[in-house]
């Protein structure tokens, strides 16, 4: 496996670092944070790419808060200027990973996306009788990031980029406790190995991927399933022989093992297509697809608080014809016209 050496030039050029706060600042620029940031951008810059240089940087601490739809998560964001190093790493090492990735993961990668893994798991669902759903428990709080540094180190042997990717992962902030036992632990073995890596961070997401980028080659060359995607940790297996997905759910659980992860025992399933199978806030019929109540009422509720900020003059016009817009345009993917009709037909803004 071809190992990259030389990025580091690459990581702190001043181009780049400029193009990555330009991505960092994308529907974000009227923050306070990034208006102070962009006021004297270039002194920024200038001071981050010292910091960097002289491997002086160090990121700031997380601002945590806890959503709570669809299921209570805690999002940790990293202040702006560590935003702007997370993109200006990500736009060096991104292609170099995306080159291993396959085609069957389609969460946070360009040219991929929601629609188009609902697109093509409607395609498997509706050509293979019975479907494998898994789902791992807790998967941002139970990364490995041992594991996850030696899955970097195996592409990247840059001495100064590794630093900076080590200094962002060991910076982490501490997560949901998952202490589960694993073939090979003692008693002690989960207290001592770092888990967790906080959600809301561009490098989660990234690295997220790396973590079961061999999961991916494993089902499709090892098990020689050939019907597969995944969804960040939401994987799913079509196939028209029952004990093959079957079977495959143990080859998984054992694979997983290694990384010390866990599927979901109640959310993993093996069931006929033809009953439904949910997948990205949608759920796949052979004959239609519909929007899942719980995301529909999650929705409703989302537009009634753009009609109470508007109201109140919180928002503008622009901000609810996007927020809107990118709604109409979600359940446009599933068999919903009439829903939308109804939906919009009582939905008014006024002040």
């Amino acid at each position: 496996m071809k190992r990259h050496a030389n990025l580091w030039p690459q990581v702190i050029d001043f181009g780049n670092l400029m193009y990555a706060a330009d991505r960092a600042r994308k529907r974000k620029s009227s923050h306070a944070a990034v208006m102070q940031f962009d006021y004297k951008i270039e002194e920024e810059l200038v001071r981050l790419q010292d910091e960097l240089c002289e491997k002086t940087y160090q990121p700031g601490a997380h601002r945590s808060f806890y959503i709570y739809e669809p299921k209570k998560r805690m999002i940790s964001a990293s202040p702006y200027r560590d935003r702007v190093v997370h993109h200006a790493l990500c736009n060096v090492i991104g292609p170099i990973f995306e080159r291993t990735f396959t085609r069957d993961s389609f969460a946070n990668r360009v040219g991929y996306g929601t629609h188009r893994a609902l697109r093509s798991f409607t395609e498997m669902a509706r050509s293979h009788r019975y479907v494998l759903q898994c789902d791992i428990r807790k998967y941002f709080p139970s990364i490995d990031l041992e594991i996850l540094k030696s899955q970097i180190r195996a592409k990247i042997k840059c001495r100064d980029t590794l630093w900076l990717i080590e200094t962002i992962i060991d910076a982490s902030n501490p997560q949901e406790e998952m202490n589960q036992y694993f073939p090979g632990d003692d008693l002690f073995t989960p207290f001592e190995r770092r888990r967790g890596l906080p959600i809301g961070n561009l490098t989660s997401q990234f690295f997220a991927n790396i973590y079961l980028n061999g999961l991916d080659h494993f089902v499709k060359e090892q098990l020689r399933i050939t019907d597969y995607l995944r969804y960040v940790d939401d994987f799913a297996l079509f196939s028209n022989d029952r004990d093959q997905l079957a079977a495959a759910r143990k080859a998984i659980e054992n694979y997983l093992d290694g990384l010390r992860l866990r599927i979901h025992p109640i959310k993993s399933q093996l069931f006929e297509t033809s009953r439904g199978a949910c997948f990205v806030g949608f759920q796949v019929l052979p004959d239609r697809i519909r929007v899942r109540g719980e995301n529909l009422r999650r929705a409703r509720r989302r537009l009634k608080r753009l009609q109470e900020q508007y109201r109140q003059g919180e928002i503008a016009l622009d901000e609810v014809t996007q927020s809107v817009r990118s709604w109409v345009a979600h359940l446009a993917h599933g068999d919903t016209w009439r829903l939308r009709e109804a939906i919009f037909a009582e939905l008014a803004f006024a002040r």
